[in-house]
């Protein structure tokens, strides 16, 4: 019984690594989505700003 709960412990902090290494991994790829989902936004916003002035100026 002794012999196996550092293997375990191991196993456990093994685990928690990766679920670590993998979180470091999806944070960019989350913040650059919400970034992307921030810039659409912010363009259908401004779509149709940039098409009154633009039918202001033909005018």
């Amino acid at each position: 019984m002794m012999s196996n709960s550092p293997d375990k412990r191991n196993e456990w902090r093994a685990i928690f690594y990766v679920q670590a290494r993998v979180a470091i991994l999806f944070v960019p790829v989350v913040a650059s989505l919400l970034i992307i989902a921030a810039l659409a936004g912010n363009e259908r916003k401004s779509v149709p700003d940039i098409d009154r002035t633009v039918t202001g100026s033909v005018r």
